[in-house]
């Protein structure tokens, strides 16, 4: 299932003109979004030719001239994400090196940006390592949905636009007439998504699941703060990736007597084992985006995935007409 916001363009203005026309380029990682942002734009997407050669090298190629345009270059660097991030950083040069006038990074989703801090000695911040990677591409602008951590937008030395999928969510679960809601943030870290999430959410109360870590995809739940007994649990993260810290947090909310237990995430990564505990009967739904393309072999009867498709176009007409991106979120 699809669903996607009753967004219209902000204005009748045309995107393309005489002296400052918008392109839009797709990368290989999730060319059925880049396809949707288009169409809600009403425009095509400019043809590129991307290759690999047999040592695995990635050659990009724009086939229609882009000098003097605001170019905004779609691509998630989700899995492979060391292939999609090289892939975005070529078409960046690639560019930059074809006179565009500006080269705006849009980023459905952003690998990396969880090492955005030093945990222990001796480690990388691989989020900071990756902006500046793609900033010294050539990128002018970065656009981004729901980042790990709200920190990451500071490790780019260039503007950037960061928008949520929070409102695709709410519509979509405000149309199902839930009763009883309580908003559950899987681990601490995440009160914040969460508060947020339940104010939207005509003022849901709150619970919390303490959780703690031992190894790398690897949680184990504690305790529970806030109560779920007989209520709707709502499980809001940005982020689904082996869904071990979800189907705990889900485990503990049955055991502490919720009626229903609902997974909201923007991100779908879905690492195995995450097929498997997301489909074991916990949830009574999982709710996802598009941000990242689902292979059918992670699908699942409770899985339902709507699109972030007009909320990127929007935000991208909105940046290429210098209006408010901010606004969209406030009404």
């Amino acid at each position: 299932m699809v669903f996607a916001p009753a967004l219209t363009l902000s204005t009748t203005t045309s995107i393309t003109s005489e002296n400052n026309r918008l392109c839009l380029i797709s990368g290989s990682a999730n060319l059925p979004l880049s396809q949707e942002v288009a169409q809600y734009l009403g425009m095509e997407l400019t043809p590129t030719v991307c290759k690999r050669f047999a040592d695995g090298e990635i050659y990009i190629q724009i086939m229609e001239s882009i000098r003097g345009c605001d170019v905004y270059l779609i691509q998630p660097t989700s899995r492979p994400v060391n292939d999609h991030l090289m892939e975005l950083m070529i078409m960046i040069d690639a560019c930059r090196r074809a006179s565009a006038r500006q080269i705006t990074a849009v980023l459905p989703y952003s690998g990396y940006a969880r090492a955005d801090r030093k945990t222990a000695g001796r480690e990388s911040i691989t989020a900071k390592l990756v902006a500046n990677l793609i900033t010294k591409a050539g990128a002018d602008r970065v656009l981004a949905m729901d980042l790990h951590s709200a920190q990451v937008q500071g490790f780019f030395d260039v503007p950037l636009d960061h928008v949520y999928g929070s409102p695709i969510l709410l519509d979509y679960l405000q149309s199902k007439q839930l009763s009883d809601i309580v908003v559950v943030s899987p681990d601490v870290g995440g009160v914040g998504r969460a508060r947020a999430f339940a104010k939207q959410l005509n003022d849901a109360p709150l619970a919390i699941v303490d959780k703690r870590r031992q190894v790398h995809n690897v949680a184990e739940v504690m305790n529970l703060i806030g109560e779920v007994q007989g209520k709707t649990a709502v499980l809001v993260d940005d982020m689904i990736d082996t869904a071990g810290t979800i189907t705990e947090a889900a485990k503990l909310l049955r055991k502490e007597g919720a009626r229903q237990v609902y997974a909201c995430a923007t991100h779908a990564v879905f690492s195995p084992p995450a097929h498997e505990r997301l489909s074991s009967g916990y949830f009574e739904e999982v709710i996802v985006t598009n941000t990242i393309p689902l292979v059918q072999e992670n699908r699942f009867p409770q899985l339902t995935v709507l699109s972030v498709a007009n909320l990127i176009g929007e935000t991208i007409f909105r940046i290429h007409k210098e209006s408010s991106v901010s606004s969209m979120f406030h009404n």
